[in-house]
């Protein structure tokens, strides 16, 4: 399939029919009892999650997601009495993740606002409680931001972060497919057991169904274990619209690999598992950042942002290409230049049928919605046999989305 091809792809050739039934509403009660889809070389079998070390080789590196949600959306009352929600989606001033979160009295996000008609002008407050103290915190909507608006808030104290501003008074923003407002129990069961970087406003799904015991089994199977980070961005819900993929925009999502993470991946051959398309996207943007520090060794971190389409492009391009090898020791040789611990960059990857695998040899994930980039992407990985998984699935009674069952996919 030529770059010009996978443009032309027409989003109506991956719907298939999803009852509202069949939405997971709510986890199961253990975590790792959810149901495995097996697929491999076009057969399809079943097995319960907790066993999915069984089905692994040993010796393997196995990529995680290491996000963790925010309680991004935040209410205000007008003296009105109109509610107007706040959702955080992105640090604008500070622009870097850990430092907005410790940034004290004030700070800038992009954020999408509910009932927006209400709210043209003027400040929103609201009184919080922060520990054993009281401040008011102010929202001001400055200007529009990319799909967003920029908001400052202000709180008049400088000894509570924006993070325990979060923690105080956020709401977690569970999908809005689940038709439910979030509960108390959704602040354990929507993260994962190794969640640890804040930024997400929505969970990596697929490491939801990981548990202590399952991640031991990998270690006692000799599978090795490493994380990378990306931020999950509201994006990861936005349907495709235009009736070929051409027309849709892959929204910017914040992504951290550190030179450790970039050595073992060497180590391993540039192959690995990958737990969820989050993973996936981060570990094969590395690939094509290779590619953008080939051609441009003195590449500034926001030089290697990688483009949505480039995949495509550089796949046409006559000439040799680079090896999974060589674009992962390029990015590890810029690392090493700048001594840097950690590379801090953000891609818009997307993966559709055309795409050429590169880092990623396996993938366990969810089943994903109709018509989403997410199932362009499971296509891709499967030889465009998609329709064999999900057919199965369904008639197998899994359950779908954030809190459904799992597959794991061999390529």
């Amino acid at each position: 399939m030529t770059n010009s091809t996978t443009r032309h792809i027409r989003i109506s050739d991956y719907d298939y029919d999803l009852p509202d039934e069949r939405i997971a509403k709510y986890p199961k009660a253990e975590r790792d009892s959810s149901k495995l889809l097996l697929y491999k070389d076009g057969e399809v079998r079943e097995d319960v999650f907790h066993n999915l070390p069984d089905y692994l080789p040993a010796g393997a590196l196995m990529v995680f997601n290491n996000t963790k949600v925010i309680q991004a959306r935040l209410h205000f009352h007008k003296q009105t009495g109109a509610l107007i929600e706040v959702f955080c989606l992105e640090p604008h001033a500070p622009a870097d993740y850990q430092l907005s979160f410790a940034q004290t009295r004030s700070v800038t996000w992009t954020c999408l606002v509910g009932n927006l008609k209400k709210w043209k002008e003027g400040r929103l407050e609201r009184e919080i409680r922060v520990g054993d103290k009281t401040v008011v915190l102010t929202a001001e909507r400055l200007g529009v931001s990319g799909t967003g608006y920029e908001v400052r808030f202000d709180w008049a104290d400088d000894t509570i972060s924006f993070s325990e501003v979060l923690d105080a008074i956020g709401e977690l923003p569970i999908p809005p497919y689940l038709n439910r407002d979030t509960e108390e129990s959704d602040l354990r069961t929507y993260q994962t057991v190794y969640s640890k970087i804040k930024g997400s406003v929505a969970a990596p799904t697929a490491g939801l169904h990981f548990t202590e015991r399952v991640l031991q089994a990998l270690d006692a199977k000799g599978i090795e274990r490493n994380e990378v980070t990306l931020h999950v961005g509201a994006g990861t819900f936005k349907p495709v619209k235009s009736e070929e993929i051409a027309g849709h925009t892959m929204h910017a999502e914040w992504i951290a690999v550190s030179r450790q993470s970039i050595e073992r991946l060497l180590a391993h051959g540039g192959q690995c598992i990958a737990v969820g398309t989050t993973s996936v996207r981060t570990l094969e943007s590395l690939y094509y950042i290779g590619v953008l520090l080939h051609r441009n060794p003195d590449a500034t971190d926001d030089e290697l942002h990688v483009p949505q389409w480039l995949p495509y492009e550089y796949a046409a391009e006559p000439g040799e290409k680079l090896t999974t090898v060589e674009a992962l020791q390029e990015v590890l040789a810029y690392l090493l230049r700048h001594d840097l611990p950690v590379l801090h960059t953000a891609t818009q990857i997307i993966i559709a049928p055309g795409y050429e695998y590169h880092v990623v040899r396996t993938i366990v994930t969810n089943f994903h919605q109709p018509k989403s980039t997410l199932l362009l992407l499971v296509s891709a990985f499967v030889g465009g046999d998609w329709r064999t998984i999900y057919d199965y699935a369904l008639a197998h009674d899994f359950r779908f989305l954030s809190y459904g069952d799992s597959s794991l996919l061999n390529y």
